[in-house]
């Protein structure tokens, strides 16, 4: 399980599991947001409520977009109904599915590829104008690589919007939090694989949940500083569902541009 191959391939398994079990990251867009998006009247998120600002993005007409570990059916399509060429990568089938779905429902042209969100080798070097990352590099063991792989598939000029957890979210035992005690527990950087006991480990698993890894800010700021990004945006928001809600923001999104000319990014 430590090998990066086997946590891709048992949370590819785990997404298609939350799939199944409709987790609300896998609910397709219904007809009405599409009708609104086709009309102007849309917004999408990176992270769990706050819509993501109206100028964080580019003009979406004839934009080339990689949706960017964003499967479910939800980003992809109203950036489509928007006017945007979108792809949309993802490690789940059933989570391209859901895209896949509303396309065929509302006659969108989305192409779906499956992949990894840190190998990005089915695409040329600058391929995209935009770059739509909900939270989601929570379940790659290795952040910097997707920084600097979302770095070399954007044109010069163009934009990374990106959803990320802050690490204090790895801090706390779970059980704890459930009533409503905030118990420091671990450590940052936070792995499923390394900072859970046996015990622990068993009873995500049983879950069918994926892996998760809380990365420092050092990685996910300075990681796209380092991959030869600019960040030009930057919010906080809450997910009302969770204890932390009541202390912290416990999720960070990021506005980065690749800058033209030439970059030499960082290690």
């Amino acid at each position: 399980m430590n090998d990066p191959g086997s946590i891709f391939g048992y949370n590819r398994r785990a997404w298609d599991s939350q799939v199944e079990r409709g987790n609300r990251w896998t609910v397709p867009v219904d007809p009405d947001a599409i009708a609104g998006a086709r009309t102007g009247d849309w917004s999408i998120v990176l992270t769990p409520t706050k819509p993501v600002p109206a100028d964080w993005f580019p003009p979406l007409a004839g934009t080339d977009v990689l949706c960017l570990a964003s499967g479910g059916g939800q980003q992809g399509p109203i950036l489509s109904a928007a006017g945007a060429r979108v792809t949309v990568y993802d490690a789940s089938p059933k989570q391209l599915a859901r895209d896949r779905e509303v396309a065929d429902r509302e006659g969108l042209a989305i192409e779906c590829v499956e992949g990894d969100m840190a190998d990005l080798s089915a695409f040329a070097d600058g391929s995209f104008d935009l770059i739509v990352h909900p939270c989601s590099n929570t379940f790659a063991p290795d952040v910097r690589t997707v920084w600097r792989e979302a770095f070399r598939v954007l044109r010069p000029g163009g934009t990374l919007l990106a959803g990320f957890t802050n690490p204090v979210a790895f801090l706390f035992d779970e059980a704890a939090l459930d009533r409503g005690e905030l118990r420091v527990a671990y450590s940052i950087p936070y792995s499923d694989l390394t900072s859970l006991t046996d015990e622990e480990r068993r009873r995500f698993a049983d879950r069918d949940e994926p892996l998760c890894f809380g990365h420092t800010l050092d990685d996910q700021i300075g990681g796209q500083l380092a991959a030869g990004f600019l960040l030009a945006g930057f919010y906080e928001d809450v997910d009302p569902g969770s204890p932390l809600a009541r202390v912290i923001p416990a999720y960070v999104a990021t506005r980065a541009i690749r800058p033209r000319g030439e970059v030499t990014p960082g290690p």
